[in-house]
């Protein structure tokens, strides 16, 4: 993408209302544009990062045999009349009438209306089990929403729902979805620590957040330090091994992880100092297991081995893809800007002409765009005619991972110059070897 083509309405200034890094960021990098309080337009820069975190999610979700759906944004009241939750919900839920006079809600979640397709469509145990899940806009009226997309009214959600002809199965299907949260987070650049939590509005006996550590983090968090060494479950890891799910659950439950709500002073005090760690930390992930909550109250039966019906146990799965947006640059940031992973940086490779204008500048970059390009590498290149310093400060805004600099001075030893955005070290080397060096061909 040339960026002289490109729509990235860069800030110079930061916005008064910005409190916290990502929220001054996004902002500044043109990734996102308040538009109501809480509501956000997400911009070019933004939509990529959400598009390749989306893209990891549903990779693992569908690892982990969940199978993708689409619900819609409005709901019928009535749904959630027969689960109990219209009227103890609160004013977080927006209540709204249509045109006919019928009770309808923005859904802030979806598990009343996942229970009613799933009624609607399953009547023997052989159909179980059974994970839906989809990635949709929800909507919660907070009373102070703060801190950008961190916690917004409208936001992004992938959220699953399992069905289980018992405790025992559903206890299978919520260990599926631990290992699966592990490895997107991991594959995002994060190190998510599962951490047993309150169930909130949701409902259940068991619950776990994952949470990243970060200085900016909105809550205390306390936790063993081995956790931070834990290896990744691998990507052939056997989904539909009872055991094996287990096994992983064990391991990351099976030190001190607990957020304020559930934190135990005197079991934390009893670990070695040096194991302790207190910090704050930010939510990216909540799994739920709450039985028949749901399904008892709107009769969503199976007909069992036994030949008599069962109400389905059911659990509910979140990951924020808005939000993680914001927690990844909370955890990946300098004083000039975001520092993506490459998993998810919106561009790979930020390529920087210095001398708009010089042929050979002109030429070197036009070959090193085109070649990665065409090798399906995410460039951006900064063709416009400005001075270069606006054009470091704006890259780094932008976070790529790597930068390419074409100038003069360089090119006179036919050569370029690579930085690193993250650790920030910079080697010169040929033309032929930075297209490789990114995967293209020279």
């Amino acid at each position: 993408m040339r960026l002289s083509r490109y729509f990235l309405p860069i800030l110079k200034e930061t916005p008064k209302e910005a409190e916290i890094v990502s929220h001054r960021l996004m902002l500044r990098a043109g990734m996102i544009r308040q538009e109501a309080a809480g509501s956000y337009a997400w911009l070019p820069l933004g939509v990529r990062v959400l598009h390749k975190i989306c893209a990891i999610v549903r990779e693992e979700q569908d690892r982990a045999g969940a199978i993708e759906v689409l619900m819609p944004t409005i709901q019928s009241a009535d749904l959630w009349r027969e689960s109990g939750r219209y009227d103890d919900y609160g004013k977080e839920m927006l209540r709204i009438r249509d045109r006919h006079d019928r009770d309808m809600l923005y859904g802030p979640t979806n598990e009343e209306m996942i229970t009613e397709i799933f009624r609607a469509s399953v009547r023997s145990y052989k159909d179980l089990p059974l994970n839906l899940y989809h990635i949709q806009w929800k909507f919660r009226d907070e009373v102070r929403p703060r801190f950008g997309v961190m916690r917004s009214r409208e936001f992004l959600m992938k959220d699953a729902y399992t069905f289980d002809l018992d405790q025992a199965g559903a206890r299978h299907s919520y260990n599926k979805e631990f290992t699966a949260y592990l490895r997107t987070f991991a594959r995002l650049g994060l190190t998510a620590i599962p951490m047993r939590a309150e169930s909130g509005p949701i409902g259940g006996d068991l619950s776990h957040e994952f949470v990243i550590l970060a200085s900016t983090g909105e809550s205390e968090v306390f936790c063993h330090r081995d956790y931070l060494s834990f290896k990744t479950p691998p990507e052939d890891i056997d989904f539909g091994g009872v055991e094996t799910m287990q096994s992983v659950v064990d391991q990351w439950t099976s030190l001190y992880a607990a957020t304020s709500d559930k934190h135990d002073a005197a079991a934390f005090e009893r670990l070695d100092p040096k194991d302790q760690i207190s910090a704050r930390g930010i939510e990216v992930g909540h799994i739920f297991y709450f039985g028949t909550k749901y399904s008892a109250p709107m009769k969503a039966v199976v007909n069992g081995p036994d030949g008599k019906e069962h109400a389905v146990h059911m659990g509910s799965y979140g990951i924020g893809p808005s939000r993680l947006a914001a927690a990844l640059i909370e955890a990946n940031h300098d004083d000039n800007g975001p520092i993506w992973p490459e998993a998810v940086a919106p561009f790979r490779v930020g390529l920087i002409n210095l001398k708009v204008g010089d042929a050979a500048c002109d030429g070197a970059c036009a070959r090193i765009y085109a070649s990665l390009a065409k090798a399906g590498v995410d460039v951006l290149y900064d063709d416009r005619d400005d001075r270069p310093g606006a054009k470091f400060a704006t890259m780094d805004l932008v976070g790529a991972p790597h930068q390419a600099i074409v100038g003069p001075k360089s090119l006179a030893e036919g050569k370029v110059e690579l930085k690193s955005r993250r650790g920030g070290e910079r080697e010169l080397i040929s033309v032929d070897a930075a297209i490789a060096r990114f995967g293209g061909q020279a």
